[in-house]
């Protein structure tokens, strides 16, 4: 059976589309600046590489040159060979604990989140809807970024804050990234040779979060009520004063959703360096003397750090640290930066082993306490794997 996973946002559509039979991705692509002018597509397959720019006014102009693309470069012969479509969606609240198949019910549900994930949900939305209208007859699922942490105990997702702002507003940690923890904590097992563990994994990103399991379940993780909160970002600040809210729409004149932009867009890497939200540019600035690169990179890793210390002392010991995402699997000198911190809790690095990037491996020295991995992560697939077990194939 062929799976598709998609990731929907306000100008973008991206997808995978898998085999089944062996968990390989057969085609994967990239759709931007749908409804915006000059929009393309990426298609990659059979180690081709397609681009070509077509006017893609909606989404679901996107979807339909996306199917034609699918048939018309071979990739698949008819439609009907599409067995489900798995969507990544933002937000499920404590509703929804795992994946589920979407009916009428969910979509009503995700429309009454939007105010939880305004810049996700609605494009997710429009997602499904576009789906459901061109492929009708095909089995939709939906897998939530937020599910995977809803193991965590409620000392750990409440907020000290009036009590009935979580029972009338909802207002507790949910947590993101979720699907990327899963797939991530279903390779463990097999890393240590062991069922039960603890870890600690850091999906590090251009959004990034750490997160402290055990056994397959979530304990604890640094993304909140949103994902602006925890660690440093590209573009999101991290853990702030919430006072600083208030003061800097007094000294500014900036409304609260202006600030709350700033927060979310220009701060992070792009705040402090005032260059780039993308690490190797920070990198590259910290090789050529630049002081805010410098700035910038040292209090990333003291973020990180800071967490990875807190999980490691709540958890009383783990077995092993991951490090994941685009950042996590391929910054050598963040990576090297972070354990290096570490060595007081006997963690160490083996220096020769870390200079490997988007591959799995280990990276912990013989004499390590804790094993230290780098685990490239597959959201797509556990999209897939999902909206298999879901639908029954």
């Amino acid at each position: 059976m062929k799976i598709m996973s998609i990731n929907a946002g306000s100008s973008s559509l991206k997808f995978s589309l898998f085999d089944m039979s062996q968990s390989t991705c057969i085609a994967s692509g990239y759709f931007e600046r749908v409804t915006l002018p000059n929009s393309f597509y990426t298609i990659k397959f059979n180690g081709e590489k397609i681009k070509e720019e077509v006017d893609m006014p909606t989404h679901k102009v996107a979807v339909e040159v996306l199917l034609e693309r699918l048939i018309s470069l071979h990739i698949i012969d008819s439609l009907e060979e599409i067995g489900g479509i798995g969507h990544r969606l933002a937000h499920g609240m404590d509703k929804y604990k795992k994946s589920v198949l979407i009916t009428d019910e969910v979509i009503q549900d995700l429309k009454s989140y939007i105010p939880l994930a305004p810049l996700h949900l609605p494009a997710h939305i429009l997602g499904i809807e576009v789906m459901k209208e061109i492929l009708p007859n095909v089995p939709m699922v939906g897998v939530f970024d937020t599910a995977f942490h809803q193991t965590m105990d409620q000392t750990r997702y409440i907020y000290p804050v009036p009590y009935e702002w979580y029972t009338k507003y909802g207002v507790r940690k949910y947590g993101f990234h979720g699907t990327s923890y899963c797939y991530i904590s279903k390779q463990i097992p097999r890393l240590l040779g062991k069922q039960e563990y603890k870890a600690i994994i850091c999906h590090l990103g251009s959004g990034g979060s750490i997160a402290l399991v055990e056994n397959g379940k979530c304990l604890d993780t640094t993304m909140g009520f949103t994902p602006l909160v925890g660690i440093m970002m590209g573009t999101r600040s991290g853990d702030i004063d919430p006072s600083i809210v208030p003061y800097m729409m007094g000294q500014t004149g900036k409304s609260m959703d202006e600030i709350m932009n700033d927060l979310n867009k220009n701060s992070g890497f792009l705040g402090l360096s005032g260059k780039s939200s993308d690490f190797r540019d920070i990198y590259e600035g910290v090789k050529a003397n630049d002081e805010k690169c410098i700035l910038a990179f040292h209090k990333y890793v003291d973020t990180v750090v800071k967490y990875i210390a807190q999980y490691y002392v709540e958890a009383a010991g783990v077995d092993t640290i991951i490090f994941t995402a685009g950042l996590g699997e391929n910054a050598v000198a963040a990576r090297e930066a972070i354990i290096e911190k570490l060595g007081c809790l006997g963690i160490y690095l083996d220096h020769e082993a870390n200079q490997v990037t988007g591959e799995e491996i280990c990276i912990s020295s013989a004499d390590s306490k804790v094993s230290i991995y780098v685990v490239p992560t597959n959201e797509e697939l556990m999209i897939a794997q999902d909206t298999l077990e879901i639908i029954g194939g």
